[in-house]
Protein backbone atom coordinates (compact mmCIF):
# COMPACT_ATOMS: atom_id res chain seq x y z
CA UNK A 1 0.00 0.00 0.00
CA UNK A 2 1.30 3.44 -0.90
CA UNK A 3 -1.29 5.41 1.05
CA UNK A 4 -2.35 4.81 4.65
CA UNK A 5 -5.72 6.05 5.76
CA UNK A 6 -5.07 7.30 9.32
CA UNK A 7 -7.06 5.29 11.84
CA UNK A 8 -6.60 4.95 15.60
CA UNK A 9 -5.06 1.71 16.92
CA UNK A 10 -7.22 -0.99 18.41
CA UNK A 11 -8.00 -0.51 22.08
CA UNK A 12 -5.80 -2.40 24.55
CA UNK A 13 -6.06 -3.13 28.26
CA UNK A 14 -2.28 -2.79 28.60
CA UNK A 15 -0.88 0.36 30.16
CA UNK A 16 1.98 2.20 28.49
CA UNK A 17 4.74 0.42 30.44
CA UNK A 18 3.09 -3.02 30.52
CA UNK A 19 4.09 -5.95 28.30
CA UNK A 20 2.02 -8.75 26.80
CA UNK A 21 2.99 -11.97 28.58
CA UNK A 22 4.22 -14.68 26.21
CA UNK A 23 4.96 -17.21 28.95
CA UNK A 24 5.47 -17.62 32.69
CA UNK A 25 8.92 -19.17 32.80
CA UNK A 26 10.31 -16.19 34.78
CA UNK A 27 7.19 -15.35 36.72
CA UNK A 28 8.11 -14.08 40.18
CA UNK A 29 11.82 -13.88 39.32
CA UNK A 30 13.88 -10.73 39.90
CA UNK A 31 16.56 -10.10 37.30
CA UNK A 32 19.36 -7.52 37.48
CA UNK A 33 20.26 -6.37 33.96
CA UNK A 34 23.77 -4.90 34.00
CA UNK A 35 24.46 -2.72 30.94
CA UNK A 36 28.10 -1.96 30.18
CA UNK A 37 29.71 0.43 27.69
CA UNK A 38 29.42 -1.36 24.35
CA UNK A 39 27.43 -0.29 21.33
CA UNK A 40 25.15 -3.28 21.93
CA UNK A 41 23.87 -1.42 25.00
CA UNK A 42 21.38 0.21 22.63
CA UNK A 43 19.53 -3.16 22.59
CA UNK A 44 19.18 -3.35 26.37
CA UNK A 45 15.60 -1.94 26.48
CA UNK A 46 14.47 -4.63 24.03
CA UNK A 47 16.12 -7.30 26.16
CA UNK A 48 14.47 -5.94 29.31
CA UNK A 49 11.07 -6.13 27.65
CA UNK A 50 11.74 -9.69 26.45
CA UNK A 51 12.57 -10.76 30.01
CA UNK A 52 9.39 -9.13 31.27
CA UNK A 53 7.31 -10.94 28.64
CA UNK A 54 8.22 -14.15 30.51
CA UNK A 55 7.06 -12.62 33.78
CA UNK A 56 10.36 -11.30 35.18
CA UNK A 57 10.78 -8.16 37.24
CA UNK A 58 13.82 -6.38 35.78
CA UNK A 59 16.05 -3.77 37.38
CA UNK A 60 18.64 -2.10 35.16
CA UNK A 61 22.13 -1.12 36.32
CA UNK A 62 24.03 0.95 33.78
CA UNK A 63 27.60 2.27 33.78
CA UNK A 64 28.69 5.77 32.75
CA UNK A 65 30.10 4.26 29.56
CA UNK A 66 26.85 2.44 28.94
CA UNK A 67 24.96 5.73 29.10
CA UNK A 68 26.82 6.80 25.96
CA UNK A 69 24.75 4.26 23.99
CA UNK A 70 21.45 4.00 25.88
CA UNK A 71 19.60 6.48 28.09
CA UNK A 72 18.48 5.92 31.64
CA UNK A 73 15.01 7.10 30.57
CA UNK A 74 14.64 4.36 27.94
CA UNK A 75 15.76 1.71 30.44
CA UNK A 76 13.35 3.04 33.06
CA UNK A 77 10.51 2.86 30.54
CA UNK A 78 11.48 -0.65 29.42
CA UNK A 79 11.79 -2.02 32.97
CA UNK A 80 9.09 0.11 34.59
CA UNK A 81 11.49 0.53 37.49
CA UNK A 82 14.10 3.08 38.61
CA UNK A 83 17.51 2.66 36.95
CA UNK A 84 20.66 2.43 39.05
CA UNK A 85 23.50 4.53 37.63
CA UNK A 86 25.29 5.40 40.88
CA UNK A 87 25.63 3.76 44.27
CA UNK A 88 24.03 5.62 47.14
CA UNK A 89 23.41 5.20 50.85
CA UNK A 90 21.00 2.31 50.16
CA UNK A 91 24.00 0.23 48.98
CA UNK A 92 22.17 -0.85 45.84
CA UNK A 93 25.01 -3.15 44.82
CA UNK A 94 24.31 -5.44 47.80
CA UNK A 95 20.58 -5.92 47.09
CA UNK A 96 20.02 -7.00 50.68
CA UNK A 97 16.32 -6.21 50.83
CA UNK A 98 15.25 -7.40 47.37
CA UNK A 99 17.49 -10.28 46.33
CA UNK A 100 17.96 -11.00 42.65
CA UNK A 101 17.57 -14.49 41.28
CA UNK A 102 19.91 -13.73 38.38
CA UNK A 103 22.41 -11.10 37.29
CA UNK A 104 22.64 -10.69 33.52
CA UNK A 105 25.54 -8.70 32.06
CA UNK A 106 24.45 -7.78 28.55
CA UNK A 107 26.45 -6.55 26.81
CA UNK A 108 29.56 -7.69 28.68
CA UNK A 109 32.61 -5.80 27.45
CA UNK A 110 36.25 -6.89 27.48
CA UNK A 111 36.91 -4.44 30.31
CA UNK A 112 34.05 -5.62 32.54
CA UNK A 113 34.72 -9.33 31.99
CA UNK A 114 38.39 -9.03 32.95
CA UNK A 115 37.65 -6.82 35.96
CA UNK A 116 35.01 -9.27 37.11
CA UNK A 117 37.42 -12.21 36.83
CA UNK A 118 40.09 -10.33 38.79
CA UNK A 119 37.74 -9.18 41.57
CA UNK A 120 37.98 -5.47 40.76
CA UNK A 121 35.03 -3.48 42.12
CA UNK A 122 35.67 0.11 41.08
CA UNK A 123 32.21 1.19 39.93
CA UNK A 124 28.50 0.60 40.34
CA UNK A 125 28.43 -2.41 38.00
CA UNK A 126 31.65 -4.09 39.10
CA UNK A 127 30.77 -3.61 42.79
CA UNK A 128 27.37 -5.18 42.11
CA UNK A 129 29.06 -8.09 40.36
CA UNK A 130 31.50 -8.55 43.24
CA UNK A 131 28.56 -8.97 45.61
CA UNK A 132 26.80 -11.21 43.08
CA UNK A 133 29.83 -13.53 42.93
CA UNK A 134 29.65 -13.88 46.69
CA UNK A 135 25.99 -14.83 46.46
CA UNK A 136 26.80 -17.23 43.63
CA UNK A 137 29.33 -19.02 45.86
CA UNK A 138 26.56 -19.55 48.39
CA UNK A 139 24.13 -20.83 45.74
CA UNK A 140 21.83 -17.83 46.11
CA UNK A 141 21.73 -16.64 42.50
CA UNK A 142 22.91 -17.16 38.95
CA UNK A 143 25.21 -14.89 36.94
CA UNK A 144 25.24 -14.75 33.15
CA UNK A 145 27.50 -12.75 30.86
CA UNK A 146 27.03 -12.03 27.14
CA UNK A 147 30.47 -11.19 25.67
CA UNK A 148 30.37 -8.56 22.90
CA UNK A 149 33.51 -7.16 21.29
CA UNK A 150 35.57 -6.92 18.13
CA UNK A 151 37.45 -10.10 17.17
CA UNK A 152 40.85 -8.47 17.78
CA UNK A 153 39.93 -8.17 21.47
CA UNK A 154 39.38 -11.91 21.86
CA UNK A 155 42.77 -12.38 23.46
CA UNK A 156 44.33 -15.00 25.63
CA UNK A 157 43.58 -12.73 28.56
CA UNK A 158 39.87 -12.75 27.71
CA UNK A 159 39.85 -16.52 27.24
CA UNK A 160 41.46 -17.07 30.64
CA UNK A 161 39.01 -14.66 32.30
CA UNK A 162 35.97 -16.36 30.78
CA UNK A 163 37.26 -19.81 31.71
CA UNK A 164 37.94 -18.62 35.25
CA UNK A 165 34.44 -17.17 35.56
CA UNK A 166 32.92 -20.41 34.29
CA UNK A 167 34.87 -22.33 36.94
CA UNK A 168 33.25 -20.00 39.50
CA UNK A 169 29.84 -21.06 38.14
CA UNK A 170 29.14 -18.09 35.86
CA UNK A 171 27.17 -18.91 32.71
CA UNK A 172 28.66 -17.51 29.50
CA UNK A 173 25.99 -17.00 26.84
CA UNK A 174 27.63 -17.74 23.46
CA UNK A 175 27.75 -14.61 21.29
CA UNK A 176 26.43 -14.36 17.76
CA UNK A 177 29.51 -14.24 15.55
CA UNK A 178 29.19 -11.94 12.55
CA UNK A 179 31.59 -9.76 10.55
CA UNK A 180 34.57 -10.62 12.75
CA UNK A 181 32.81 -9.61 15.96
CA UNK A 182 31.16 -11.15 18.98
CA UNK A 183 27.66 -9.70 18.73
CA UNK A 184 24.84 -9.74 21.25
CA UNK A 185 22.49 -12.68 20.48
CA UNK A 186 18.82 -12.10 19.76
CA UNK A 187 16.64 -11.58 22.80
CA UNK A 188 15.05 -15.04 22.96
CA UNK A 189 18.26 -17.11 23.33
CA UNK A 190 19.34 -14.83 26.17
CA UNK A 191 15.97 -15.10 27.92
CA UNK A 192 16.13 -18.89 27.52
CA UNK A 193 19.62 -18.94 29.06
CA UNK A 194 18.41 -16.92 32.06
CA UNK A 195 15.39 -19.16 32.55
CA UNK A 196 17.51 -22.33 32.36
CA UNK A 197 20.10 -20.93 34.77
CA UNK A 198 17.58 -20.31 37.55
CA UNK A 199 15.12 -23.11 36.83
CA UNK A 200 14.12 -25.27 39.77
CA UNK A 201 12.22 -27.72 37.57
CA UNK A 202 12.74 -31.43 38.19
CA UNK A 203 13.44 -31.65 34.44
CA UNK A 204 16.54 -29.49 34.66
CA UNK A 205 19.42 -31.40 33.09
CA UNK A 206 17.13 -34.22 31.93
CA UNK A 207 17.54 -35.27 28.31
CA UNK A 208 14.22 -35.38 26.44
CA UNK A 209 13.55 -36.33 22.83
CA UNK A 210 10.78 -34.40 21.08
CA UNK A 211 9.46 -35.04 17.59
CA UNK A 212 7.00 -33.05 15.50
CA UNK A 213 5.71 -32.14 12.09
CA UNK A 214 4.66 -34.18 9.07
CA UNK A 215 6.81 -37.22 8.37
CA UNK A 216 6.28 -38.13 4.69
CA UNK A 217 6.91 -41.24 2.59
CA UNK A 218 8.37 -41.25 -0.92
CA UNK A 219 6.17 -41.77 -3.98
CA UNK A 220 8.83 -41.23 -6.62
CA UNK A 221 12.11 -39.34 -7.00
CA UNK A 222 10.53 -35.95 -6.25
CA UNK A 223 7.05 -36.52 -4.77
CA UNK A 224 6.15 -37.19 -1.16
CA UNK A 225 2.97 -38.28 0.61
CA UNK A 226 2.45 -36.51 3.92
CA UNK A 227 -0.07 -34.70 6.11
CA UNK A 228 -1.25 -31.13 6.62
CA UNK A 229 0.33 -30.73 10.07
CA UNK A 230 3.08 -28.12 10.49
CA UNK A 231 5.15 -29.17 13.51
CA UNK A 232 4.24 -25.97 15.37
CA UNK A 233 3.07 -27.92 18.43
CA UNK A 234 6.25 -30.01 18.56
CA UNK A 235 8.34 -26.83 18.42
CA UNK A 236 6.24 -25.24 21.16
CA UNK A 237 6.69 -28.34 23.35
CA UNK A 238 10.46 -28.37 22.78
CA UNK A 239 10.75 -24.66 23.61
CA UNK A 240 8.70 -25.00 26.80
CA UNK A 241 10.88 -27.86 28.02
CA UNK A 242 14.09 -26.04 27.09
CA UNK A 243 13.04 -22.92 29.01
CA UNK A 244 12.77 -25.07 32.15
CA UNK A 245 16.27 -26.48 31.77
CA UNK A 246 15.66 -29.78 29.98
CA UNK A 247 18.23 -30.82 27.37
CA UNK A 248 15.95 -31.17 24.36
CA UNK A 249 16.71 -32.87 21.07
CA UNK A 250 14.07 -32.05 18.45
CA UNK A 251 13.42 -34.12 15.32
CA UNK A 252 11.09 -32.51 12.78
CA UNK A 253 9.60 -34.00 9.66
CA UNK A 254 10.33 -32.43 6.29
CA UNK A 255 7.94 -29.58 5.57
CA UNK A 256 7.61 -28.52 9.19
CA UNK A 257 7.68 -24.97 10.44
CA UNK A 258 11.20 -23.75 11.15
CA UNK A 259 12.52 -24.28 14.68
CA UNK A 260 14.38 -21.35 16.31
CA UNK A 261 18.16 -21.58 15.75
CA UNK A 262 18.88 -21.92 19.47
CA UNK A 263 17.04 -25.26 19.65
CA UNK A 264 18.95 -28.47 18.90
CA UNK A 265 16.90 -29.65 15.93
CA UNK A 266 17.29 -31.83 12.85
CA UNK A 267 15.07 -32.69 9.89
CA UNK A 268 13.85 -36.16 8.87
CA UNK A 269 13.27 -36.21 5.12
CA UNK A 270 11.23 -39.42 5.12
CA UNK A 271 9.66 -42.05 7.35
CA UNK A 272 12.75 -44.23 7.03
CA UNK A 273 14.93 -41.27 8.07
CA UNK A 274 12.61 -40.51 10.99
CA UNK A 275 12.63 -44.07 12.33
CA UNK A 276 16.42 -44.27 12.04
CA UNK A 277 16.98 -40.87 13.68
CA UNK A 278 14.65 -41.57 16.62
CA UNK A 279 16.13 -44.98 17.38
CA UNK A 280 19.71 -43.75 16.85
CA UNK A 281 19.17 -40.85 19.26
CA UNK A 282 17.81 -43.17 21.95
CA UNK A 283 20.56 -45.71 21.28
CA UNK A 284 23.47 -43.28 21.59
CA UNK A 285 22.51 -41.24 24.68
CA UNK A 286 20.50 -41.70 27.88
CA UNK A 287 17.09 -40.03 27.50
CA UNK A 288 14.70 -39.70 30.41
CA UNK A 289 11.57 -39.20 28.28
CA UNK A 290 10.30 -38.88 24.72
CA UNK A 291 7.45 -36.74 23.41
CA UNK A 292 6.51 -38.16 20.02
CA UNK A 293 4.14 -35.64 18.46
CA UNK A 294 5.23 -36.11 14.83
CA UNK A 295 2.46 -36.85 12.32
CA UNK A 296 4.03 -39.99 10.90
CA UNK A 297 2.66 -41.28 7.59
CA UNK A 298 0.28 -44.17 8.30
CA UNK A 299 0.52 -45.53 4.75
CA UNK A 300 3.34 -45.99 2.25
CA UNK A 301 3.31 -47.08 -1.41
CA UNK A 302 4.10 -50.72 -2.09
CA UNK A 303 6.30 -49.53 -4.99
CA UNK A 304 8.42 -46.37 -4.96
CA UNK A 305 9.44 -45.11 -8.39
CA UNK A 306 13.14 -44.24 -8.63
CA UNK A 307 12.50 -41.53 -11.22
CA UNK A 308 10.02 -38.67 -11.65
CA UNK A 309 6.74 -40.03 -12.97
CA UNK A 310 5.68 -38.02 -16.03
CA UNK A 311 2.15 -36.75 -16.52
CA UNK A 312 2.45 -37.83 -20.16
CA UNK A 313 2.53 -41.43 -18.94
CA UNK A 314 -1.15 -41.09 -18.09
CA UNK A 315 -2.98 -42.17 -14.93
CA UNK A 316 -0.87 -43.39 -12.04
CA UNK A 317 -2.32 -45.89 -9.63
CA UNK A 318 -0.60 -46.13 -6.25
CA UNK A 319 -1.24 -49.01 -3.86
CA UNK A 320 -0.73 -48.08 -0.20
CA UNK A 321 0.11 -50.35 2.71
CA UNK A 322 0.04 -49.54 6.46
CA UNK A 323 3.40 -48.52 7.93
CA UNK A 324 4.96 -49.93 11.08
CA UNK A 325 4.47 -47.65 14.10
CA UNK A 326 7.70 -45.99 15.23
CA UNK A 327 6.33 -45.58 18.76
CA UNK A 328 5.91 -49.36 18.93
CA UNK A 329 9.55 -49.84 17.88
CA UNK A 330 10.60 -47.41 20.62
CA UNK A 331 8.55 -49.26 23.23
CA UNK A 332 9.89 -52.64 22.14
CA UNK A 333 13.51 -51.52 22.41
CA UNK A 334 13.09 -49.30 25.50
CA UNK A 335 10.07 -50.68 27.37
CA UNK A 336 10.42 -48.50 30.49
CA UNK A 337 11.19 -45.21 28.72
CA UNK A 338 8.43 -42.72 29.60
CA UNK A 339 6.78 -41.74 26.32
CA UNK A 340 4.11 -39.15 25.64
CA UNK A 341 2.37 -40.32 22.49
CA UNK A 342 -0.21 -38.58 20.32
CA UNK A 343 -3.45 -39.87 18.81
CA UNK A 344 -5.50 -38.01 16.20
CA UNK A 345 -8.86 -39.23 14.92
CA UNK A 346 -11.67 -38.04 12.67
CA UNK A 347 -15.28 -39.22 12.54
CA UNK A 348 -14.74 -40.71 15.98
CA UNK A 349 -16.73 -40.09 19.13
CA UNK A 350 -15.05 -38.47 22.10
CA UNK A 351 -15.65 -41.60 24.18
CA UNK A 352 -14.01 -43.86 21.59
CA UNK A 353 -11.02 -41.54 21.34
CA UNK A 354 -10.59 -41.49 25.13
CA UNK A 355 -10.79 -45.29 25.27
CA UNK A 356 -7.98 -45.59 22.72
CA UNK A 357 -5.93 -42.93 24.50
CA UNK A 358 -6.24 -44.73 27.84
CA UNK A 359 -4.87 -47.92 26.34
CA UNK A 360 -1.92 -46.06 24.85
CA UNK A 361 -1.27 -44.10 28.04
CA UNK A 362 -1.17 -47.30 30.05
CA UNK A 363 1.36 -48.76 27.65
CA UNK A 364 3.66 -45.76 27.08
CA UNK A 365 3.12 -43.28 29.95
CA UNK A 366 0.77 -40.63 28.57
CA UNK A 367 -1.24 -39.81 25.46
CA UNK A 368 -2.36 -36.50 23.97
CA UNK A 369 -5.52 -37.11 21.96
CA UNK A 370 -7.63 -34.92 19.69
CA UNK A 371 -10.27 -35.14 16.99
CA UNK A 372 -10.68 -33.32 13.72
CA UNK A 373 -14.15 -32.27 14.85
CA UNK A 374 -12.52 -30.26 17.65
CA UNK A 375 -10.00 -28.54 15.36
CA UNK A 376 -12.08 -26.07 13.37
CA UNK A 377 -10.33 -23.71 10.96
CA UNK A 378 -9.03 -20.64 12.79
CA UNK A 379 -10.11 -21.91 16.20
CA UNK A 380 -7.70 -22.73 19.05
CA UNK A 381 -6.33 -26.25 19.03
CA UNK A 382 -8.08 -28.54 21.52
CA UNK A 383 -6.48 -31.66 22.95
CA UNK A 384 -6.92 -34.03 25.86
CA UNK A 385 -4.06 -35.18 28.09
CA UNK A 386 -4.69 -38.74 29.22
CA UNK A 387 -2.55 -40.29 31.96
CA UNK A 388 -3.00 -43.56 33.87
CA UNK A 389 -5.30 -43.29 36.87
CA UNK A 390 -6.52 -39.76 36.12
CA UNK A 391 -9.45 -38.22 34.29
CA UNK A 392 -8.60 -36.74 30.87
CA UNK A 393 -7.67 -33.06 31.03
CA UNK A 394 -9.02 -30.72 28.35
CA UNK A 395 -6.40 -28.34 26.97
CA UNK A 396 -6.82 -25.43 24.60
CA UNK A 397 -4.09 -23.77 22.48
CA UNK A 398 -0.56 -24.99 21.83
CA UNK A 399 1.24 -23.20 24.71
CA UNK A 400 -1.25 -24.68 27.20
CA UNK A 401 -0.84 -28.16 25.71
CA UNK A 402 2.96 -27.83 25.89
CA UNK A 403 2.85 -26.61 29.49
CA UNK A 404 0.58 -29.48 30.53
CA UNK A 405 2.96 -32.04 29.01
CA UNK A 406 5.88 -30.41 30.82
CA UNK A 407 4.02 -30.38 34.17
CA UNK A 408 3.20 -34.07 33.68
CA UNK A 409 6.86 -34.89 32.99
CA UNK A 410 7.94 -32.79 35.98
CA UNK A 411 5.65 -34.82 38.20
CA UNK A 412 7.04 -38.07 36.80
CA UNK A 413 10.62 -36.88 37.33
CA UNK A 414 9.92 -35.58 40.85
CA UNK A 415 8.40 -38.89 41.92
CA UNK A 416 11.45 -40.80 40.64
CA UNK A 417 9.42 -42.71 38.04
CA UNK A 418 11.44 -41.46 35.08
CA UNK A 419 13.89 -44.19 34.08
CA UNK A 420 16.19 -43.43 31.19
CA UNK A 421 16.75 -45.76 28.27
CA UNK A 422 20.43 -46.47 28.88
CA UNK A 423 20.91 -49.53 31.09
CA UNK A 424 17.24 -50.30 30.63
CA UNK A 425 18.11 -51.90 27.33
CA UNK A 426 21.00 -53.67 29.03
CA UNK A 427 18.77 -55.04 31.78
CA UNK A 428 16.16 -56.37 29.37
CA UNK A 429 18.86 -57.93 27.19
CA UNK A 430 20.62 -59.59 30.11
CA UNK A 431 17.64 -60.74 32.06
Amino acid sequence: MSHWIPTPPALSKLTDHAVQLEGEHLLGKRIALLVTGGIAAMKAPLLARALRRQGAEVTAFVSDEGLRYVTAESLAWATDRPVICKLGPRAEHLSDTDRFHAYLVAPATYNTINKMACGIADGALTATLASALGRLERGECAILVCPTMHGSMHTRILTESLERLQRFGVTVVPPRDDSGKHNLPDEEPIVVAVSRAISTSSLRGKRILVTGGPVPVKLDAVRRLGSRFTGALGITIAKDLAYRGADVHLILGAGSSAAPPWLCACIAQSLDDYRAMVLAALDTAPYQAAVLSAAVADFAPTVVRDCKVKTSDGPWTVELRPTAKVIDAVHERFPALHVVGFKYEETSTHEALMATARVRAALHGACVANRGEEMKQGAPQIAWLVTPGHDPVRLEEKPVIAAAIRVHLEHVAATHRMAHNEGLRWRSASG
